[in-house]
């Protein structure tokens, strides 16, 4: 999971501090991320490559829970679907 710094509010900074608390994420922050339109009006991350994009932190943190809860390996016995932040 990849953050832009100059798209760090303070409350991406919050969902950031939240999602590093999960030890199944590797979260990073990069200095630019190369996505400028994007990152000057929006909330982004991106999630395995792909742009993750909300107006708030609030529905980005939704829209990576349903990115993650699709990409969940069903064979995978160990994952708690109810444990993503």
């Amino acid at each position: 999971m990849e953050f832009c710094v100059n798209n760090l509010s303070d409350e991406m900074k919050m969902l950031k501090d939240e999602l590093e608390q999960d030890p199944t994420l590797d979260v990073v922050e990069y200095g630019c991320l190369g996505n400028c339109g994007v990152c000057a009006e929006r909330c982004f991350v991106f999630v395995d490559g792909e742009s993750i994009e909300a107006d708030n932190a609030v529905a980005l943190r939704e829209k990576i829970k349903k990115a993650r809860a699709e990409s969940v390996d069903p064979y995978d016995v160990d994952f708690d679907l109810d444990r993503l932040p």
